[in-house]
């Protein structure tokens, strides 16, 4: 069972949650998949979001890639949720830690991921965290952006209808990166 962290009401409104738990179980209208360029979902989130959700995903992200072709940073990919309790999965692509130009390129991805929410008619959304697995991300640096871009986007976005945004973390070590960030930037607004 998830369990919710802390959770911070931002000045645009938007709920801000910090989850520990299973991204694959949010009762949400979408999560973030961290996806890499071809929506190939063999391992890490990918994997588990694919295996959970079913074949039904991964059908849907090949033929969205032979339409498309590669998911860049700024520009999602979606799918249906599958067998997941979510309608839909955004596909987003993050770098790859080492590739240069990494911090743009999260943001790219978060903002991206925010602006096909919107699109979609998404109010409550859950995102993991972005290229800090596999893709080598620091999870002390990821964490200050992502949080950055959650604050930013609602200040440029006035009229956005997402209520609600989560980062849901599986792991201890991310859990511990992001709460101390999650302190540090809202805690000392409220203050």
């Amino acid at each position: 069972m998830n369990q919710l962290i802390n959770e911070h009401i931002l000045e645009s409104g938007q709920h801000l949650q910090l989850v520990q738990g299973d991204l694959t179980q949010e009762e949400v209208d979408a999560i973030v998949n961290a996806a890499n360029a071809n929506l190939q979902h063999g391992a890490g989130v990918a994997g588990a979001i694919s295996r959970r959700g079913g074949s039904k995903i991964q059908e849907e992200s090949d033929a969205w890639l032979k339409k498309n072709g590669p998911v860049r940073h700024e520009k999602p990919a979606y799918t249906s949720g599958g067998r997941l309790p979510c309608r839909f999965v955004i596909h987003a692509v993050g770098p790859v830690w080492g590739e240069g130009d990494e911090d743009a390129k999260l943001e790219k991805a978060i903002s991206g991921a925010l602006e096909m929410a919107d699109e979609l008619g998404i109010k409550s959304i859950a995102f993991p965290a972005i290229s800090t697995g596999v893709f080598g991300f620091p999870k002390p640096r990821a964490s200050r952006i992502i949080f950055s871009v959650f604050e930013n986007y609602f200040i440029e976005h006035p009229d956005s209808r997402i209520e609600t945004v989560r980062m849901t973390l599986f792991d201890d070590e991310s859990i511990v990166a992001f709460a101390k960030e999650f302190k540090q930037m809202f805690e000392l607004q409220e203050n």
